[in-house]
């Protein structure tokens, strides 16, 4: 396995990147996508936009920078940690669950806890915990040696998972792969076109406030205007005990994820079919999956102007937003050559066609 690749998800996935606060995310992606792209900008809210390439059509690949975190509302008077999240949380992934504390002078790692189930009553111990109930617990003795730490409200929080590879090496264990693998994908994709021909201009985008809203890519899309748009994102692993496969069909190793439809858009039918036809040529294996609820970047990307052909390529992946997630390296591979080789034939008469609905 590539040892400069696992660097890149190492760094990737274990540098804190909570909602508005993805910076420090930011200056990871700049490093390793600055060497394939011909320009670096950023919009207004932080979003970075690596551009390859100065004619023809205009393609975007975004993937988001943030991950789902929290964020520090108070400090009570005993020096424990009150907590909004940022992001969709399930509070039974949270308890007794490793934090760091990001704060202006450093980061301070603690623990999220809440009353004891010893002494709960029975019908409370069946309940799982609200999140409003839980706190942080950091080891201070009161709110000024919290404050001495150098907490304040507004600091963000985010998981503690060592990017880990695991017996199978094909399995990778970290936290924020939702979306670092994102960002991965749009770097590994201007690299696969680095020597490469292309006729068009590729933007690969970190997008900013993803977990919170869709924000960055409003604001990116507008900066970029693309003519053409992939998001690039996790999806929901459907090959652990107790999933039901009508529930959740994709399986990790088998290939990226084309999603049909999710719960902020219906992928473009032009688009989809390029996709489609593209992995059967080049026998590139995928999965076809759908999102009831929720969605991705794609939601905004497709609304921008007159409208921009979108389509999500998503990656498997078990355990998201929680603590640690898992996904395959093969379909990391995979998709980025599939995204690659779409846009290789995405020429300006390929495109019109595509709006035209005409593909």
């Amino acid at each position: 396995m590539d040892d400069k690749l696992l660097a890149m998800y190492k760094e990737l996935t274990e540098t804190p990147g909570a909602p508005g606060h993805e910076g420090k995310v930011r200056d990871v992606m700049r490093k390793y996508v600055e060497a394939y792209a011909d320009e670096i900008t950023t919009d207004n809210l932080g979003s970075l936009i690596a551009r390859k390439g100065n004619q023809g059509p205009k393609i975007m690949v975004a993937g988001h920078l943030d991950e789902v975190g929290f964020m520090i509302t108070m400090i009570t008077e005993k020096g424990f940690l009150k907590f909004q999240p940022l992001g969709g949380w399930w509070e039974q992934v949270m308890l007794a669950q490793r934090v760091a504390i990001q704060t202006r002078t450093g980061v301070i790692e603690g623990v999220i806890g809440s009353v004891p189930p010893h002494i709960l009553s029975p019908e409370a111990r069946k309940k799982p915990v609200d999140m409003k109930d839980m706190f942080i617990d950091i080891g201070a003795s009161s709110k000024q040696e919290a404050e001495e730490f150098g907490v304040r409200p507004g600091d963000t929080v985010v998981p503690i998972c060592p990017f880990t590879v695991m017996n199978n090496p094909k399995f990778m264990m970290a936290k924020a792969w939702d979306n670092r693998v994102g960002i991965a994908m749009a770097i590994q994709t201007l690299q696969q076109l680095k020597e490469v021909n292309h006729p068009n201009t590729v933007f690969g985008v970190g997008t900013v406030q993803e977990e919170v809203g869709l924000r960055g890519a409003q604001t990116s899309v507008h900066a970029v205007d693309p003519d053409i748009a992939f998001a690039v994102d996790v999806g929901i692993a459907g090959d652990t005990p107790g999933v039901k496969e009508q529930d959740a069909q994709s399986k990790i190793g088998e290939g990226p994820q084309l999603l049909l439809y999710d719960g902020s858009m219906i992928p473009h039918v032009g688009l989809r079919n390029l996709v489609i036809d593209t992995a059967t040529e080049l026998n590139i294996p995928f999965q076809y999956d759908t999102i009831s609820r929720g969605g991705t970047d794609a939601g905004r990307l497709h609304l921008h102007g007159k409208g921009v052909p979108s389509i999500v390529i998503g990656i498997a992946t078990r355990y998201i937003h929680s603590h640690a997630a898992i996904l395959h390296r093969d379909d990391i591979d995979n998709a980025v050559k599939l995204i690659t080789e779409v846009i290789k034939r995405l020429d300006a008469a390929t495109v019109e066609k595509i709006k035209r609905q005409e593909y």
